[in-house]
């Protein structure tokens, strides 16, 4: 319920936020070869006792050889985070990741949920702001 979610201070979320694009930029750029998440969303970052946050579930994690891209037959992540031509064409990149996190960015700054489950109407959180 909305009474139990925690609140977090803007230099707390600033904070998390730095340490996720950390995480993600650690996975792209200096892991050989790449990691590309696929699922880079709130549930999946986890925050310890000082507020450092940690990128979890690599289970639909897919490995990045030095290609830039990859077709994908099947899609996949979760619903509102997913990056249009991911979504749309199976195409994975790690800009795909980026995509994701640039949404996560959205609900740390608003507080909206990602996807509006009770309207067809600006349903998802990126057609919002």
């Amino acid at each position: 319920s909305e009474d139990r979610r925690m609140r977090f201070s803007w230099e707390a979320r600033r904070n998390i936020s730095i340490g996720v694009a950390c995480g993600v930029s650690y996975l792209h750029e200096e892991l050989k070869p790449h990691i590309v998440h696929r699922d880079i969303k709130a549930k999946n970052i986890l925050i310890d006792r000082n507020f450092t946050p940690k990128v979890s579930d690599f289970g639909l994690a897919k490995l990045m050889r030095d290609e830039t891209s990859y077709i994908s037959t099947r899609v996949a992540g979760t619903l509102g985070y997913l990056a249009p031509e991911y979504a749309s064409s199976g195409q994975l990149r790690r800009k795909s990741d980026v995509y994701s996190f640039g949404v996560l960015l959205l609900q740390i700054v608003t507080g909206l949920a990602v996807v509006d489950a009770y309207t067809d109407i600006e349903r998802f959180i990126v057609e919002k702001v």
